[in-house]
C-alpha cells in the first residue's frame, strides 16, 4: 500500500476541467456535454471523474483512472434503462459518441503522463 507521499501526485478537478476545455478547444463536434465530478478520496485531493453525457441516448460514459497509483484510464459505459430504436443517422451519431469518448480518454490518459513525468514522479 502506498502513502500520499508515495503515490503519483492527484489530478485536481480544476487540472481535469483544464485538460477537458482544452479538448473541447481542439476536438470536432461534441453532441454530448462533458463535465468533471466533484468526486474526492479520504485525504483532501480529488480522484478525477469525467463524465460525457451522450445526446443519442439516456447512457453516460464515465473516464478516471485505473486505480489511485496507476497512470492508466478506463472507460464505463452506463447502463441503458430500455431499448434504444435509432434510425440509421442516429446509431452513427452515437458511434461517432462512442469515438469521442474513446478520444477523450486516450487524451486524459496522455495529459496524466506527460503531467506525471514533468512533476518528476513517474519516469516511465
Amino acid at each position: 500500500m502506498h502513502s500520499l507521499e508515495d503515490s503519483p501526485p492527484r489530478r485536481t478537478r480544476e487540472q481535469l476541467e483544464a485538460w477537458v476545455a482544452e479538448f473541447e478547444r481542439e476536438e470536432h463536434c461534441i453532441a454530448g456535454s462533458i463535465s468533471v465530478a466533484p468526486q474526492e478520496d479520504d485525504g483532501e485531493d480529488d480522484t478525477g471523474l469525467v463524465i460525457l453525457r451522450l445526446r443519442n441516448a439516456s447512457a453516460s460514459i464515465h473516464m478516471q483512472p485505473r486505480s489511485y497509483d496507476d497512470p492508466m484510464w478506463e472507460l464505463t459505459l452506463s447502463e441503458q434503462p430500455e431499448s434504444l430504436s435509432l434510425s440509421i443517422h442516429d446509431i452513427a451519431s452515437l458511434a461517432a459518441e462512442y469515438v469521442i469518448a474513446s478520444n477523450l480518454c486516450t487524451f486524459l490518459q496522455w495529459k496524466s503522463l506527460e503531467w506525471d513525468r514533468e512533476s518528476g514522479q513517474r519516469g516511465d
